[in-house]
């Protein structure tokens, strides 16, 4: 589909709009902040549980929720709504399990909770290092979904115009960042959760309006131009072929279940409330938008391939990512139209709000752990807190330019796939480590460092050896073969070991848990008593 110069004109004038007033948010803020680590960090801990709600789910919904889910379902049916029901469930965990626990014993990044009551320096670089690289795999997604969007916009020819994008992209994140801190980012993600809400609340109502409102109705029709039938419905079509799609499918499942209560810039977001109490309502509120928004996915997806047709969706991107683009230019009256022109451009100015808002909020989770972790343990005599703040500043920049450099290498690969490695990375190395450091009394600095590394490089390992990079025409070099792992994603193998690593190290430890510290930091965790 070739976009028409009307289309072009009016979604460049809604991104320049949406980019002026968030570069607008982020001066005002860079006047009135103190400078300090504090501020630079969480903002002054001065964020109500609803503004916070609203910030979490920004920073959650992102172009592998609107674009790459969307897509998936588009294709697949059946098989890509699985992405949305693993992102929803996710969020059970991170409720149960840590959000109150975790506002409790830490200050700034991950590596505050695990270090409480360990030897800082190892456990600050293993967790630091981890909390990284799912950055950065995360960002690679976004950016991956900035270039399909704007390459739909240009007409789809332009690899030049994806290129342009990607740089642009990581550049403004680095503004974002470098000024306003997570004042500026927790408003950028609160104003994008409102604006993606109203898009997608609008498409889901028009899809449905289109169908009389009869689900049944919108089910068959989207298996009638599937080009798979009833297939389409049906559990199988991308996970069912054979034994190593459903262990796929298993370990895609793990990973986005449990690799949400390890991503970095979602762990960092309980800190920018004042209490525990505010950190768990924080997460009722983005429960209650999440969920309504990935039901509301599974509807466009399907809508897509029922309107639009599951081969034109993969003739405009492979990987479906502009599924949602082409569904809201057939609901609004299709080429030619006044409507398609404008629903069209809405849709792709809010996809790109919806970039650059989380962009900014995993480039700030990532120069935080990079200065307050990496740097601040490397050099713990000569750093200070305002030193610290100003190595944030410059982390930024250089995790932005190797994001955009591996964005485009990637460029070509399904925006959701990405994210689902990234979460296989978190829940590999950054989740045994939280959950033994808050259950297990007997936990060890070596257990703690073990866990990291043990799940780590496991999941960066068999991703280098599996389909995603080599040995298919899908691959990042198609033209090589030097995989022998046969899943798309490690968790499944992965993410035992990083449990497993854990509780090796620790029992094989000499070292005597401080029972001091560990009953201090059990207080701390379930009371809030002594939290910063």
């Amino acid at each position: 589909m070739i976009v028409g110069g009307d289309q072009q004109t009016l979604a460049l004038l809604l991104f320049s709009a949406f980019v002026a007033a968030t570069l607008a948010i982020t001066t005002w803020v860079s006047r009135n902040r103190r400078g300090s680590a504090e501020e630079f960090y969480t903002g002054g801990r001065l964020f109500s549980p609803m503004e916070n709600g609203f910030a979490i789910a920004g920073d959650y919904m992102s172009a592998a929720s609107f674009l790459g889910i969307s897509g998936l379902i588009a294709l697949f049916g059946y098989d890509g709504m699985l992405y949305s029901v693993g992102f929803l469930v996710a969020w059970l965990v991170v409720l149960l399990l840590v959000a109150e626990l975790v506002r409790n014993c830490g200050r700034f990044t991950l590596a505050d909770v695990v270090a409480a009551r360990m030897s800082e320096r190892p456990v600050r670089i293993a967790a630091g290092t981890s909390s990284v690289t799912v950055s950065v795999l995360y960002l690679v997604a976004q950016m991956v979904g900035a270039g399909s969007l704007v390459a739909l916009l240009l007409g789809g020819t332009s690899d030049a115009a994806r290129s342009w994008t990607v740089i642009g992209v990581g550049a403004l994140m680095v503004v974002y960042v470098s000024l306003g801190g997570m004042r500026a980012t927790t408003w950028i993600q609160i104003v994008k959760a409102v604006l993606l809400m109203a898009g997608t609340i609008t498409l889901t109502v028009l899809v449905l309006l289109r169908f009389h409102g009869d689900i049944n109705l919108l089910l068959n029709s989207a298996a009638e131009h599937s080009g798979h039938g009833k297939e389409f419905l049906s559990p199988g079509l991308k996970y069912g072929g054979d034994w190593t799609a459903r262990f796929d499918f298993i370990s895609l499942g793990l990973a986005l279940v449990l690799g949400t209560a390890g991503l970095p810039h979602i762990l960092s977001r309980f800190y920018t409330v004042p209490t525990a109490r505010a950190a768990r309502r924080s997460v009722v509120w983005s429960i209650g938008l999440i969920g309504g928004f990935y039901l509301m996915t599974i509807v466009l997806g399907f809508g897509a391939a029922a309107l639009v047709g599951s081969a034109e969706v993969k003739a405009s991107n492979p990987a479906g990512n502009t599924a949602v683009a082409l569904l809201a230019y057939n609901l609004g009256g299709g080429a030619g139209s006044t409507g398609g022109t404008v629903l069209f451009a809405v849709v792709a100015a809010v996809a790109f709000a919806t970039i650059l808002a989380v962009v900014a909020g995993i480039t700030l989770a990532s120069s935080a752990s990079v200065a307050h972790d990496l740097y601040a343990s490397l050099r713990r005599r000569h750093a200070k807190r305002r030193g610290e703040v100003a190595v944030a500043r410059v982390a930024a920049v250089g995790i932005g330019a190797l994001a955009i450099a591996l964005g485009l290498l990637a460029r070509d690969l399904n925006v959701a796939f990405l994210v689902g490695l990234a979460f296989a990375v978190a829940a590999s190395a950054n989740l045994p480590v939280l959950l033994y450091s808050l259950f297990w009394r007997n936990f060890t600095t070596r257990g703690a460092v073990w866990s990291v590394y043990g799940g780590l490089v496991p999941a960066l390992f068999l991703v280098l050896v599996s389909p995603v990079v080599s040995g298919s025409p899908e691959s990042l070099f198609p033209g090589v073969d030097f995989q022998f792992f046969p899943l798309q994603n490690p968790g499944l193998v992965s993410i035992p070991l990083g449990f497993l690593a854990g509780w090796l190290g620790t029992v094989t430890s000499g070292e005597i848990p401080d029972e001091a510290k560990n009953a201090e930091a059990e207080v701390r965790a379930l009371t809030g008593a002594g939290a910063v």
